[in-house]
């Protein structure tokens, strides 16, 4: 898997996942994942999650970074899957440096107040995955926690990587896992 911190700011929209936004705009073809910080504001229109929109939960932050993923060959049901272990390796990676961190399946919260937003989606070629960490949490819509204000980590290029190269690492060896055993 491909791997790639866009220094720019991008404002999370809700339309980048969609199928070959990673290549289009950053010429990363294949299985991949980036990462970039900026604004999201992800109106009811562009939002996948059928029960937010039914329940009118529109998302923002002020500042969040976000990481999408593009992955090919795989169905929904393991595409959750893979969503799942990203926001697992986030929820080890910030215990790794001290923070109790609680999952609540696809969302990650830090002293009882949500840390990220999470989606994964089925295109006609690939399966998309946003995950958003706030690094900034005021003016959130609902009680939130941030990278910089809460935790004090303030390196959010440094913890994008860590965490980018250590899910493509994960990927990669549950794929290698899978060739060395004999079938029954």
């Amino acid at each position: 898997m491909k791997i790639k911190y866009i220094d720019k700011e991008i404002k999370y929209e809700g339309f980048q996942l969609s199928p070959h936004w990673i290549y289009k705009n950053f010429k990363i073809q294949g299985d991949s994942i980036v990462a970039f910080t900026g604004e999201c504001d992800v109106k009811l229109n562009e939002m996948v999650d059928i029960e937010d929109v039914i329940n009118n939960e529109p998302i923002y932050s002020k500042y969040m970074l976000s990481f999408i993923s593009e992955q090919f060959n795989i169905g929904l049901v393991e595409g959750v899957l893979r969503q799942r272990l990203l926001i697992t390796t986030i929820k080890e990676e910030l215990e790794n440096r001290g923070f109790i961190v609680r999952r609540d399946g696809d969302d990650l919260f830090y002293d009882n107040r949500k840390l990220t937003v999470s989606i994964a989606t089925k295109s006609h070629t690939s399966v998309l995955i946003h995950t958003g960490i706030n690094i900034i949490s005021t003016g959130a819509p609902v009680k939130a926690s941030g990278l910089e204000e809460d935790m004090k980590i303030s390196d959010i290029k440094e913890f994008a990587q860590c965490i980018m190269q250590k899910y493509s690492n994960e990927i990669e060896d549950i794929v290698m896992a899978s060739t060395k055993v004999r079938g029954v």
